[in-house]
């Protein structure tokens, strides 16, 4: 047994992530219903335990949220599941709030081959991660979430400290507590979702987990930006017939226009849903709904405002 070996089992025992249960040890033997049951009833506790991080995840948010007003971008950096996990997250920004090319970036360790292959050794490099960083130019405006179950990978634990060499905000994700993860972040999140069902695999409880609190992280940043109105997605990119469906129910939902209004105000704007719903309530044209978007910082209720010379409805 080599030392490093040692000194890395050491590390593992000290992880909640990486218990053994006893009490699952001969859950080979159950029925295919009984252990989906326990594994149902597994998942069932990791809203339960989001739902104690909430405070910091909130925090992190308005700190993220402004620096991307001002042109920031937000950057997701990991390993493995937790990599791929960011990688997911900001992928279905541009489609779900029209965000720019390289507004939300997901980085993983070893690059896009490892989103389907494990890549030797990426993981374990501080190095490597700050080279990614490097390649993005990262500025102070930026935001690095580092996202981890162990807490410990030096992947993310290298993404982090990189960043704040760099003056950029930094967010520490991870599934146990004390981890050096969140202690080299501005802003440590550790939700603790207990050992797995399976001993390690920290894709069950821990990936949920993670999923869902990079769900609360771009959401409520998108939010915060002005890409939602009320709980209606309207600044959604219309890239195929379905988006294209519901860019046309969003503004009939927001505005209660008829079909044929909402048609007009969509072509009127070029297909763009916020704009459209200006010029149906606001009651101005395509290009008087750009320019009082563009003067409220991209904020329907603000331009809206702006147009009727109220408070915005």
């Amino acid at each position: 047994m080599t030392a490093s070996y040692a000194e890395l089992r050491a590390q593992l025992d000290t992880l909640t992530t990486e218990a053994f249960r006893p009490e699952l040890a001969d859950i080979d033997r159950m029925t295919t219903l009984d252990i989906a049951r326990v594994m149902n009833a597994e998942d069932a506790t990791v809203a339960a335990a989001v739902a104690e991080r909430l405070e910091e995840i909130a925090a992190a948010i308005d700190g993220i949220a402004p620096r991307m007003a001002r042109g920031g971008r937000l950057v997701y950096a990991g390993a493995g599941t937790a990599g791929r996990l960011g990688v997911l997250d900001a992928s279905e920004c541009p489609p779900t709030f029209n965000t720019g090319p390289g507004q939300v970036i997901g980085l993983i360790a070893g690059g896009p081959t490892a989103m389907v292959k494990a890549v030797e050794g990426a993981e374990d490099s501080k190095e490597l991660a700050a080279e990614d960083l490097t390649a993005l130019a990262l500025t102070e405006a930026d935001t690095v979430v580092g996202v981890s179950a162990s807490g410990r990978t030096p992947y993310a634990i290298g993404a982090v400290e990189f960043a704040r060499t760099r003056g950029a905000l930094t967010v520490g994700l991870s599934c146990n507590a004390g981890s050096a993860l969140a202690a080299a972040a501005e802003h440590g999140i550790e939700v603790v979702t207990g050992p797995e069902l399976l001993t390690g695999s920290t894709r069950l409880k821990a990936g949920t987990a993670q999923k869902l609190v990079l769900n609360l992280i771009s959401t409520l940043t998108m939010i915060r930006l002005g890409k939602t109105y009320g709980n209606l997605m309207v600044d959604v990119r219309a890239s195929n017939e379905k988006l294209r469906a519901r860019s046309r129910r969003i503004v009939a939902l927001a505005t209660g226009a008829s079909d044929a209004e909402t048609e007009a105000a969509l072509t009127a704007t070029g297909g763009e849903v916020k704009n459209a719903i200006l010029v149906v309530l606001g009651g101005v044209d395509g290009p008087t709904a750009a320019a009082l978007l563009t003067a409220s910082g991209g904020h329907l209720r603000a331009a809206l405002a702006r147009s009727t010379g109220g408070s915005g409805s």
